[in-house]
């Protein structure tokens, strides 16, 4: 029985010696994207982190813009959020960055088409900003809960 148990536990043990040696060769693989991302475009609404992490129900066409633009005001973090649900953090083009709250401050709350370079990194998402510009013909319902 004993040595039933001591197999049992080195099997184990290779187990999870395998897996983290697994995730260690993981974590040390290139990246989700090239150092340099990719140009393109993206759309969405500029707003800020908090609410569309903590309420699932607010989206990209349909939250409560005072409720947004309160919480731009008191410093929270400016994303720009998708329609497909993807939060994309702003970035400058260059290194090292720089703050992109006063040039998102104007379109907090509304839809915007942002071209740049795109990054991914281990399923985060980040824009380095080239051109910024609201799009007026998006349908936006603004008094969500």
């Amino acid at each position: 029985m004993k040595r039933f148990r001591s197999i049992r536990s080195l099997a184990v043990t290779a187990v999870l010696l395998s897996l983290t040696i697994s995730a260690s060769a993981q974590s040390n693989s290139k990246a989700d994207s090239s150092d340099e991302g990719v140009a393109g475009t993206i759309e969405g609404l500029v707003r800020d982190i908090a609410c569309p992490i903590q309420n699932k129900k607010a989206t990209a066409t349909s939250f409560n813009l005072e409720c947004a633009l309160e919480c731009a005001k008191r410093g929270s973090p400016l994303i720009i959020l998708t329609k497909d649900g993807i939060i994309y953090a702003p970035i400058s083009t260059s290194m090292p960055d720089t703050d992109q709250r006063q040039r998102l401050m104007p379109f907090v709350g509304k839809y915007v088409k942002v071209t740049g370079r795109l990054y991914e990194r281990q399923g985060a998402h980040a824009i380095a900003i080239k051109e910024i510009i609201e799009l007026k013909n998006v349908h936006l319902i603004t008094n969500a809960q």
